[in-house]
């Protein structure tokens, strides 16, 4: 479920359409912070946290930031109240995951690099919303595939009507 979630947004990233796929992609971390709660909880220090992790360079010895934080999207990213401590859950978000679960994902073929023909926003539309993919895709290989409250949460998640 996750897996196709993230493929329909990077599909939805080289379509262009940035608004739905900048949505989910900036979700993607309060997404992934609630599935590693039992309650399905997160909160703006625990996402903070997990893109501080996630999101770091790719290669630090290059120089080269590959990572983004929570607030560089474009698009006004985490929903957070104002003074937010308690943890919530992100219903809509994890709604959104949920539903993705009967959806049957179309294959991409092969994007070999940047399109150079789009303007600097969009370009770095782009590259914000591949950075939150690839961010989710490296905490779930390392860490999301191993924790039995992630797997349980996804479990639980697919079956939910």
């Amino acid at each position: 479920m996750l897996a196709s979630y993230l493929t329909d947004i990077e599909q939805l990233l080289d379509e262009q359409r940035w608004d739905a796929a900048l949505r989910d992609a900036a979700e993607l971390p309060r997404i992934a912070v609630a599935l590693s709660d039992p309650l399905l909880r997160s909160s703006s220090a625990e996402v903070s946290q997990w893109c501080q992790r996630w999101m770091a360079p790719a290669h630090p010895a290059s120089g080269v930031a590959q990572g983004i934080s929570d607030r560089d999207v474009g698009s006004p990213p985490l929903p957070v109240q104002a003074g937010e401590t308690t943890p919530s859950v992100p219903t809509p978000a994890l709604r959104r995951l949920r539903l993705h679960r009967h959806a049957r994902t179309l294959p991409r073929g092969f994007l070999l690099g940047p399109d150079e023909s789009l303007g600097p926003q969009d370009a770095q539309s782009a590259q914000d919303g591949r950075a939150l993919v690839d961010a989710t895709r490296r905490w779930y290989a390392r860490s999301g595939v191993h924790d039995a409250t992630v797997q349980s949460n996804l479990a639980r998640l697919a079956v939910l009507r």
